[in-house]
């Protein structure tokens, strides 16, 4: 079946009830049962909820085969425990069939990979996948299709019952015995726990491994004791400085920082531009960057930023350090100085992922977002946006919270070079449809921007501002004149991973390369 964005779907894909993706809001006002974890009554009293081992939580949170497992995030690149925990399924309990429903899993997993080559971990659910683990889900490893879901299409799986974890292995940079934990005050800092909530409260049974045992009450807590079974402490969770990636650097390269002003530009011509106006970076360098000329546009007005949401970085925590942002919202932390800045500062508060961009709950804080400026790995002329897989058609990425903030917000800008290497950033069709040009306004390159055209309202903006713009079609030709055009992959008919849009439809599908 052909969904909405042009993609085939296989009808076998769509046995069970599942939808093929319609278009924007096509989920809207639509009924859903929550789901709800089993849980056990605790009546006698209980002193402590301490365990001397990974082992013994497993063992007491009755681990076996076939179960589904859940770990976040928040480390980035210096996480340790899923591997950790991994190990000790595996090697020390010899469980097999493991189902992995991580937030996102990259270089620091790669021991996963080895379980998934040898056909002990055989599903993956996950909002992002980089590395060795990406390459094996290409490679078809699995058995069946992995599942790559949005950051708000995440906890909307597992509320919806689509996703039920039987135990998550939750790190916190500190714990009490009884459970309460958060992402501050320990040896091993990551900041915002958004990722590891939605976990906390739907899974089965929740394990929380920390390597700073705390006195009772650790409150205010991201997780809460209510909901946990068990708690382990570890020498360390994770190396808070792999937390910080290239992607997410401060950038000094002159090209981007000229895309970065012009994203500011086309910021303060729009209507939206006003005081109380709430805004959204991406990891990218560019947009990172969007933050220090946006302060200047903001001065010149004598306007304040209402709220900045979702992953945060020094860039934006500095600007609420001056006066310029009322409160930061906060899912994720991309650096040291942003996780420092919420553990000191009363208006940069923790989010959850289900608040921050759940389509399906009561609300969710994107569905307030004015601006959201965003990277790319390519953009079509249908503007639609891929940031999952590489140009050689290996999983190598992230939705995170790209589908959800560019659904939600009044104006999603995507800034990206026009080509990377010898290849086109701007091109007929993306490789993998991650955010659907449905949900993109305007394209911000270093030689030029392009405003979608079912956007005619911002088009007279830029002209009243006198702000230059093209076609998106000049901008693919123009790449194409640069570095030729980019041959065609050629696919397998098996389908190796599942592209969900925010509200569970089918958006895409990743096959196997030839």
């Amino acid at each position: 079946m052909i969904n909405a964005v042009g993609r085939d779907i296989p009808d076998y894909l769509l046995e069970g009830g599942r939808k093929v993706y319609q278009g924007r809001f096509a989920s809207d006002g639509s009924l859903v049962k929550r789901d709800a974890p089993t849980t056990v009554i605790h009546q006698r009293p209980q002193e402590s909820k301490l365990c001397a081992s990974i082992r013994e939580a497993c063992e007491a949170c009755g681990a076996h085969d076939g179960m589904t497992i859940s770990f976040h995030s928040e480390f980035r690149n210096g996480d340790y425990v899923a591997s950790m925990v991994c190990r000790v399924l595996v090697e020390e309990l010899g469980i097999k069939d493991l189902r992995v429903a991580a937030t996102s899993l990259g270089d620091a997993h790669d021991l996963l990979a080895d379980y998934i080559e040898a056909g002990i971990i055989t599903h993956i659910e996950t909002s992002g996948v980089r590395g060795r683990i990406g390459e094996a889900i290409s490679a078809g490893k699995l058995p069946e299709p992995a599942i790559i879901r949005s950051h708000g299409g995440r906890p909307r799986a597992m509320q919806a019952g689509e996703l039920h974890v039987d135990i998550a292995f939750l790190a916190a940079a500190t714990s009490d015995d009884y459970g309460n934990a958060k992402g501050t005050g320990g040896k091993s800092n990551c900041g915002s726990l958004g990722f590891a909530i939605p976990d906390s409260r739907y899974a089965d049974k929740v394990v929380v491994i920390t390597d700073t045992l705390v006195a009772f009450p650790n409150v205010p807590s991201s997780i809460h004791c209510e909901d946990v079974e068990c708690v382990v402490v570890v020498d360390e969770i994770g190396d808070p400085k792999r937390i910080s990636s290239k992607e997410a650097r401060f950038t000094q390269d002159p090209r981007e920082l000229m895309m970065a002003a012009h994203v500011a530009d086309v910021i303060a011509a729009l209507p939206y531009f006003k005081d109380g106006f709430s805004f959204q970076t991406g990891v990218g360098g560019p947009s990172v960057a969007a933050n220090r000329f946006l302060e200047a546009h903001m001065r010149e007005r004598g306007i304040k930023m209402g709220f900045a949401i979702g992953g945060v970085s020094g860039a934006i925590c500095a600007l609420q350090d001056k006066g310029l942002v009322g409160k930061i919202l906060d899912s994720q932390d991309f650096d040291q100085t942003a996780i420092a800045h919420l553990a000191s500062c009363p208006n940069h508060v923790e989010i959850s992922q289900s608040e921050y961009a759940n389509p399906g709950s009561k609300s969710a804080y994107v569905n307030k977002l004015d601006y959201v400026v965003l990277s790319a790995l390519e953009i079509d002329t249908k503007f639609n946006v891929n940031v999952t897989t590489g140009s050689d058609g290996v999983v190598r990425g992230a939705p995170g919270g790209h589908p959800d903030t560019a659904e939600g917000s009044k104006c999603c800008i995507i800034v990206t070079p026009l080509t990377r290497g010898r290849m086109a950033t701007v091109c007929d069709d993306v490789v993998t449809v991650t955010t659907p040009g449905d949900c993109v306004d305007v394209l911000v390159t270093d030689y030029g921007i392009a405003v979608n055209p079912a956007r005619p309202d911002i088009v007279e903006c830029l002209d009243s501002a006198g702000i230059e713009h093209v076609s998106i079609e000049s901008l693919r030709d123009r790449a194409y004149d640069m570095v030729g055009v980019p041959k065609q992959l050629q696919w397998e008919d098996e389908v190796v991973a599942i592209v969900e849009a925010r509200d569970g439809s089918v958006l895409d599908v990743i096959r196997k390369i030839k």
